[in-house]
């Protein structure tokens, strides 16, 4: 099975090439710098074959696609930075980048016959209420521009393609790029008080484990719309932060015991450019229906992530 791997400079681009490799399949990895630009950690990404792609071109996507004629298409590029997305200036760029782009993907994919996966997000909702989102749910109202095209780039694939998987994903984090966790441990170093909102709830996401079930899934025939965090319970942003700062200092980095984490409100905390969902719980049963094994628990992905950072 060939498989291009898209934002491959991205944390989860990175964890799929890998688990490509470690399965045996020929993984293509495709991202808009000339060559390969994300974590030098001495993964099999590094080596692995490498093509230059900007997907808001579509001349250059057909080009890529009809030149390495992949069996599946794992889309995991997009702009993510929720906040600068709300910019007039930056409007015309997401949308070139979530909605545009994916679109060409799409329309090259069904012209090869191939599958696609295409990576999404709980903000295509509009985060309300307490009842996890279903992944067969048309109840769509993003709050924000990031929602709105990437919910404008899974009309795209579902409306383009029959052999295509939808994942619904939230709260990233992985080693190749920012997150949360990162964040926290680079913020916990120079302050004991911290502020974080306690109203927003939802599941981290593993990229490390997330790569396997995207493997998984591309195996099958199984297609649809899933969702997929780690198993482990719905929590806020507080209880993430104070779970991180535990387990820093369990895995012997003391300096972290002296940081107090602050529950406040999202309107405590102050408005942030782009609106927030409040509620961003997933639900994931489908993936058990469809014979998928769950990701582990996001407490023991954290324990596992610990381990892989330099802090």
């Amino acid at each position: 099975m060939k498989v291009l791997v898209t934002g491959v400079a991205g944390q989860l681009g990175h964890d799929v090439m890998n688990e490509l490799a470690k399965r045996g399949y020929e993984g293509i990895g495709s991202d808009i710098k000339e060559v390969y630009s994300g974590i030098s950690d001495g993964t099999a990404v590094e080596t692995m074959p490498y093509v230059q792609m900007d997907i808001t071109d579509r001349a250059c996507v057909e080009r890529v696609l009809k030149e390495t004629a992949p069996d599946v298409v794992v889309h995991c590029a997009a702009w993510t930075a929720v906040d600068l997305a709300e910019e007039e200036d930056k409007k015309p760029v997401v949308e070139a980048i979530n909605a545009t782009g994916t679109k060409y993907i799409a329309d090259v994919c069904k012209e090869l016959n191939c599958k696609m996966v295409y990576i999404s997000t709980d903000y295509v909702f509009d985060g309300q209420g307490t009842e996890p989102w279903l992944p067969d749910c048309k109840d769509y109202k993003p709050l924000n521009v990031y929602g709105e095209t990437k919910l404008a780039g899974e009309l795209a694939v579902s409306e383009t393609l029959e052999k295509y998987f939808i994942v619904r994903i939230a709260w990233v984090f992985g080693k190749n790029g920012k997150n949360f966790i990162k964040t926290m441990l680079n913020v916990g170093k120079t302050h004991e008080l911290l502020t974080v909102v306690d109203d927003q709830i939802g599941t981290p996401t593993y990229t490390f484990d997330l790569a396997v079930l995207l493997v998984d899934m591309i195996e099958t025939e199984k297609y649809g719309y899933y969702h997929a965090t780690n198993e482990g319970g719905y929590i806020s942003w507080a209880d993430f932060a104070k779970e991180i700062f535990r387990q820093a200092a369990e895995a012997g980095h003391p300096e972290y015991e002296k940081v107090t984490v602050k529950p406040v409100t999202t309107e405590e905390y102050g408005i942030s450019k782009a609106k927030r969902p409040f509620n961003s719980r997933l639900d994931k049963s489908k993936l058990v229906k469809n014979g998928f094994t769950p990701l582990p628990t996001w407490q023991d992905a954290v324990k596992r992530y610990l381990a892989e950072l330099d802090f």
